[in-house]
């Protein structure tokens, strides 16, 4: 469901563009509370809050059954909004980045197994770029999205820094990003962000990530999957074994649930009001693909 990486520069952040590639807003609920613990969370609730989801309240729920990347969260998300060009575009320009113009994402139709689904087409131009994770706060913040939607974008892209830091011994703050700074990654992010900002759930629940064996290709030379900062950021994270060979989760997929506070757990009690299936471009031989996104009320 995600695709190979194009670029060769940066382990975790090479396969960012794997799984991103499959790129794939309405209610108006209050969100406050979302934001003020974003990052707090980390992915340490396994639903055992999930009972006491209050009545009525919006719901999300994700079972990403072969993955999870920042592409295929866009797209779900935008599936489930039924998101329309102008919308993208409208988001994209609120990033604020010059070569984010319109057209940069769009959603499209994807047949996988006979199953139809959503992924995401992406147009950009080449860009070689390293920036750290100051350089990229400071363009977000910059920026026109939502107050909310940049906190979000600007959690993930810590959270990331953080683990990026950890493995390769430097100060978050200096951790340069390669493929994960370039503009496909950060369109990602805050499109990902901007949309869960317009869905609006009061709980997020996520099923387990799937993770498998493998081997990642980077400037880094081999490097075995899950990447190193990829286990990092799966500290407290529900996992289960896939039966597939290569990267399932990527950089940008784990640090999105964490930053959109994301409780791992079976699905709640909830009326169904719309899904969608989001795929990336990789597709895995004889398992199931994509990730399901569903959006209802708690009963």
């Amino acid at each position: 469901m995600h695709k190979e990486s194009s670029h060769t520069e940066h382990h975790a952040h090479t396969h960012e563009h794997d799984h991103e590639h499959g790129h794939d807003h309405t209610h108006g609920h209050s969100h406050d509370h979302h934001h003020d613990h974003a990052g707090h969370h980390h992915g340490h609730d396994h639903g055992h809050h999930s009972h006491d989801i209050p009545h009525g309240a919006p719901v999300l729920v994700l079972r990403p059954y072969s993955g999870i990347a920042g592409d295929i969260m866009v797209a779900g998300l935008a599936g489930l909004l039924d998101a329309d060009q102008k919308l993208l575009d409208d988001l994209t320009a609120a990033i604020g980045i010059k070569e984010l113009g319109p057209g940069s994402f769009s959603l499209e139709k994807r047949m996988v197994n006979a199953v139809s689904g959503l992924g995401g087409a992406v147009s950009l131009p080449h860009e070689h770029a390293h920036r750290s994770f100051t350089d990229i706060r400071a363009l977000i913040q910059a920026g026109a999205m939502a107050p909310e939607a940049k906190e979000l974008a600007v959690e993930a892209f810590r959270i990331i820094a953080e683990a990026e830091g950890a493995v390769h011994a430097k100060d978050a703050a200096s951790v340069t990003f390669h493929e994960v700074g370039a503009l496909d990654s950060i369109l990602d992010i805050c499109l990902a962000a901007s949309l869960f900002v317009t869905l609006a759930p009061v709980r997020f629940i996520c099923g387990p990530l799937p993770v498998c064996d493998g081997v990642i290709r980077c400037a880094h030379g081999e490097i075995p999957s899950p990447a190193p900062a990829v286990l990092r950021m799966l500290h407290g994270v529900p996992v289960t074994g896939f039966a597939a060979s290569g990267e399932t989760v990527t950089p940008t997929g784990i640090a999105l649930l964490k930053a959109f506070s994301a409780e791992f757990g079976p699905w709640p009690a909830m009326v169904l009001e719309r899904e969608t299936i989001a795929y990336g471009t990789k597709v895995f031989a004889n398992v199931p693909n994509g990730a399901l996104f569903a959006f209802g009320n708690a009963l």
